[in-house]
Order: C-alpha cells, then sequence, then structure tokens
C-alpha cells in the first residue's frame, strides 16, 4: 500500500487532483520506465515482509512452547489435579492429560540443537566439504610439523654417508613421525639435493 501510494505520488506530481489539463498525472502504462521502478520495488517489500515474518512466527512458536511446559509444571505441582485436568482422572490420580504433558509438552533443546544442525549441515556440508579440501592441500603443500621434521633431521645425521632410507626403514619413520610415505620421500628427495653431496666413490651408484 505504501509503494502504491508512492507510485501515485511520483505520477501525480505537484497536479492537484483531476481538474483541467495539464496537473502532471501520468496513467499506468505511460512512463515504462516508472512502472517497472514500482514493480521492483513492491517485490522488495514483499520479500522484505516475508523475510521480518518467519522469525517472528518462530518466535511466537518458541513463545508457546514454553508456555506449554510451564503450564505443565503447573499442573504437575499441584495439589488438585484433578482441578487443573478436569475429569479425566483415574483412581491412581493419573490422568490422560498428565500422560500428554509428559510425553508431548516437555521438548528436550538439545533435540531442537540437532535439528537446527543437522539442517545447516544439510545447506553448508558442500561448502565446508570444498574448505576442508582446500585446507587439507595448503596443509600438505605447507612445512612439515616441527617433531616430524626433527625426527628426520635426526635419522638423516645418522645416515649422512648414504642418507636413502630403505623401503622398512621409510615405514618406520612414517609410524614414528606420522607423516605418509610420499611425504618422507619427497623430504629426502629435497634434502639430499640442497644439502648433501656424494662423495667420488658413490657419484656413480646414486640413482635419486
Amino acid at each position: 500500500e505504501e509503494a502504491e501510494a508512492m507510485a501515485m505520488s511520483q505520477r501525480g506530481g505537484g497536479g492537484g487532483g483531476g481538474g483541467g489539463g495539464g496537473g502532471g498525472y501520468v496513467n499506468i502504462g505511460e512512463d515504462p520506465a516508472l512502472d517497472q521502478f514500482m514493480e521492483a520495488y513492491c517485490e522488495m517489500l514483499t520479500k522484505y515482509e516475508q523475510e521480518l515474518t518467519k522469525p517472528f512466527k518462530e518466535a511466537m512458536l518458541f513463545l508457546s512452547r514454553i508456555e506449554c511446559q510451564f503450564k505443565a509444571l503447573t499442573l504437575l505441582s499441584s495439589d488438585s489435579p484433578s482441578s487443573a485436568c478436569g475429569d479425566g482422572v483415574d483412581r491412581n490420580g493419573s490422568s490422560e492429560e498428565d500422560i500428554d504433558v509428559n510425553n508431548n509438552l516437555f521438548i528436550d533443546p538439545s533435540a531442537e540443537d540437532r535439528e537446527l544442525k543437522g539442517q545447516l549441515l544439510r545447506k553448508y556440508s558442500g561448502y565446508l566439504g570444498s574448505l576442508r579440501q582446500e585446507f587439507l592441500k595448503k596443509k600438505k603443500k605447507g612445512k612439515l610439523p616441527k617433531e616430524a621434521r626433527q625426527q628426520l633431521l635426526d635419522w638423516w645425521t645418522r645416515h649422512y654417508k648414504w642418507p636413502y632410507p630403505s623401503e622398512s626403514q621409510k615405514l618406520a619413520l612414517a609410524e614414528s613421525t606420522g607423516l605418509d610415505q610420499k611425504q618422507i620421500n619427497n623430504w629426502f628427495i629435497n634434502q639430499r639435493k640442497r644439502h648433501w653431496k656424494p662423495s667420488e666413490d658413490m657419484q656413480f651408484v646414486v640413482m635419486d
């Protein structure tokens, strides 16, 4: 309604009613650009109304649930459940309403949290998965953990004359450092290229 009033004011200008010619009033369809703008403006207002209405309804629903829980607590703590719950009381003093209260009115907040988390995961699982893959790629490309690198350096120092670990030694290093064999192989290849020069009698047997 506000948008329609605005459209009328913009089309009407300062015309002052339907009398005499030259009042400046623009009929619908005479200014397509203005019509298109007002349609988009109305759609935007409708969208905002929907976005504002949804959390309000959710808040009202939550409030009604809380009120039900308080009423249930009042019924359970009442000294005369027959007056609070009507005539549905059996000989043992319990009632169908009490059973409904116990089973339906008490809402587990943790269950609602799990449901919300599930909805968020379903909505953003693809995006989170891509972020995780990107993080793992960057982690693999980055430096090795300090403790793992120190263990490799210790092995390097002990076997400096021939720093070519066997397959069994690579497995042992992988187990002790937590690295995979590809990381260990790459580390030794780079380490030999940068920090090791074989002696003359070993240059012909180096197969790196």
